[in-house]
């Protein structure tokens, strides 16, 4: 029997790793680690990882307004 633990329960729940976000995402994880977890010294790091999951959250509603849910 397959593991389940590697297939998402639906479509859309795609690990971080495939997100046009990891980048950003990585380099947050990355700074915190250098600074010691000081996350005042990442705050710009995390500024553009939060704006680039804006845009991508932006860009899923635009290309889910049309679909209908009963078709």
């Amino acid at each position: 029997m397959a593991s389940r633990a590697s297939t998402p329960p639906y479509a859309s729940a795609a690990r971080i790793a495939d997100s046009p976000c990891y980048p950003q995402y990585a380099a947050s994880l990355k700074c915190l680690e250098e600074f010691s977890r000081d996350k005042s010294k990442c705050q710009e790091h995390f500024d553009v990882y939060k704006e680039c999951k804006k845009k991508e959250r932006e860009a899923r509603l635009e290309r889910n307004k049309n679909r209908s849910l009963f078709s």
